[in-house]
């Protein structure tokens, strides 16, 4: 065995690792949450908690980024297209939660980054190989598992956690056409804003007066939520992404982990064998990724 140490990791990769694995559980803990308020709150109106008090933690995000002019943009029309879909994602997400047992509706909502490389070719112009198309194909093989064929394959719940997973694509191919002249900064900040509007307009039309012992759970999906948002941003600062989209995975983890101790729920084998299909995909997509980011850098550098 040989005695030569291996290099250490940088500071800034461990940090956006920590940060990466920081924002999972903390976004799958306001998921917890928001399956709590659903017995009992309408899911517009746990949107409007989840971004109005969100507010705080991102204000801090704006103060950070060297304020309010960190959120100037010329493209609104831009960030209400991308917020629209995001609403939409985020409203599917909930209403899931509140009609599948939480691992399964985080396990079936974690085909995302398929849908993702999918629709990078019609909607940005991006090059996907027959590597990743296939991985695409055996991800959605995993899909179909959890789905478990047969028994519940068109079943609301999970008909609508794809959908969830479809919409947060759609809003991720936003964001990347965005970025390219807006900064994250402001994506976050119209976000907050759009989806807040949008959960107040359902309050006149379905509501529920919560009481004093209930508003910390409401208070606490907004501040968590915006925690982990501000995390999450950090944490693809100070690493590629390459490196820290893995850790995403981990949120089935702590999904099922809460999932058992909050409500007994105890994954099945199609949805474990469904759910390892989809991450081995998702993690073969990172990988080739990396390589095809690798080879476009080490080709125009030599250019």
């Amino acid at each position: 065995m040989s005695s030569t140490a291996l290099p250490a990791a940088r500071p800034s990769v461990m940090s956006g690792i920590g940060l990466m694995v920081l924002a999972v559980l903390l976004f799958t803990t306001m998921d917890m949450l928001v399956k709590l308020a659903a017995e009992r709150f309408p899911i517009g109106q746990i949107v409007f908690v989840r971004n109005f008090f969100a507010f705080l933690p991102v204000t801090i995000m704006i103060l950070r980024s060297g304020g309010w002019s960190a959120i100037r943009t010329r493209n609104p029309l831009a960030h209400l297209l991308r917020s629209g879909v995001g609403i939409l994602s985020m409203a599917c997400y909930f209403l899931s939660y509140a009609l599948l047992p939480l691992g399964e509706a985080v396990s079936l909502a974690s085909s995302g980054p398929l849908f993702m490389t999918a629709l990078s070719v019609p909607l940005l112009g991006e090059k996907v190989g027959p590597r990743r198309w296939s991985a695409v194909v055996v991800g959605f093989v995993g899909v179909l598992v959890m789905m478990r064929p047969g028994s519940g394959l068109f079943q609301a719940g999970a008909l609508v956690a794809i959908a969830a997973a479809f919409c947060y694509a759609l809003a991720v191919t936003q964001v990347r056409r965005l970025s390219r002249t807006e900064g994250s900064t402001a994506i976050v900040f119209y976000f907050t804003l759009f989806a807040t509007i949008a959960g107040a307009a359902s309050l006149p039309f379905d509501a529920v007066m919560p009481t004093w012992s209930e508003m910390p759970l409401l208070v606490a999906i907004g501040l968590i939520g915006g925690v982990a948002q501000f995390a999450f941003t950090a944490a693809f600062r100070r690493a590629a992404v390459a490196i820290i989209a893995p850790f995403d995975y981990l949120g089935l983890v702590f999904a099922m982990i809460y999932g058992f101790l909050v409500w007994g729920e105890v994954p099945d084998a199609w949805l474990i064998a469904g759910a390892a299909i989809v991450v081995a995909s998702g993690l073969y997509i990172v990988h080739r990724e990396a390589v095809v980011g690798r080879r476009h850098r080490a080709a125009l550098a030599s250019g």
